[in-house]
C-alpha cells in the first residue's frame, strides 16, 4: 500500500482550476483534487473515502473531515479541522457547514496526497518590479526524496536517511509528512 501511495504522491497533478476573483490568485479545491487522483486511483487498485465529523473544541464547532485510503488489506488515513464560522454574510447554516467541510476535506486530501498549497514568493517576485519570467521549476529536496523513497525496497530506512541530512532544508509540514510515510513503512514490513 504505502508503494502505492507513494506512487501517487509522486504523480499526482492536480491543478489550481478555481480563481478567486476579489484576490486575484489560482487555488484548487478537494473536487480539483479528487478529479485528478481518481484515475491514479483507479489505476493502483485503491478506494479513497471521505468523511466529516461535527467536533465541539471550547465553545467553537470544527468540521473534521478524515480522508481514508484503502487496498482492502490496509488503510492509510489523514484528518484536517476547518472552524465553522458563526455566521457569514450570504450563507445559511447549512452553506457554512458545506463551506467549512469543503475546505477541511481539502487539507485532509492535501496532507493523504502530500499536496503543498504554500505559494513560493521567489517565483513570482524578481525584486525589481517586474514580473518574473515563467520558467520550469526545479525539483524541490522533498520531491526528490519522494522519488528516491519510492525507488527504495527499505522506504523506513530512506526515510531516516534523507531525514538525517536534508532535515533542514525541508518545511516542518514536509518533515512531519516524511515522518509518517517511514513510520508506516515500518508498520506494513
Amino acid at each position: 500500500m504505502v508503494d502505492k501511495l507513494s506512487l501517487i504522491q509522486g504523480n499526482l497533478k492536480a491543478p489550481k482550476g478555481q480563481m478567486n476573483k476579489f484576490g486575484g490568485y489560482k487555488y484548487r479545491s478537494a473536487e480539483d483534487i479528487l478529479e485528478s487522483v481518481k484515475p491514479l486511483l483507479s489505476e493502483h487498485g485503491l478506494i479513497l473515502t471521505l468523511s466529516d465529523e461535527m467536533v465541539m473544541v471550547g465553545d467553537r464547532v470544527y468540521v473534521k473531515a478524515t480522508a481514508r485510503l484503502t487496498d482492502g488489506q490496509s488503510e492509510v488515513q489523514t484528518t484536517a479541522f476547518a472552524r465553522e464560522e458563526e455566521s457569514k454574510k450570504g450563507m445559511d447554516g447549512s452553506q457554512v457547514t458545506g463551506a467549512s467541510s469543503s475546505y477541511a476535506r481539502k487539507y485532509a486530501l492535501n496532507g493523504l496526497f502530500c499536496i503543498d498549497d504554500t505559494k513560493d514568493s521567489d517565483a513570482t517576485n524578481t525584486g525589481a518590479g517586474t514580473p518574473a519570467k515563467k520558467k520550469a521549476p526545479a525539483k524541490s529536496i522533498y520531491e526528490k526524496s519522494l522519488a528516491h523513497i519510492n525507488n527504495s525496497k527499505d522506504k523506513a530506512s530512506a526515510v531516516k536517511l534523507i531525514l538525517g541530512k536534508y532535515e533542514s532544508e525541508l518545511t516542518k509540514d514536509q518533515v512531519k509528512k516524511l515522518k509518517a510515510l517511514g513510520n508506516l513503512a515500518e508498520v506494513i514490513k
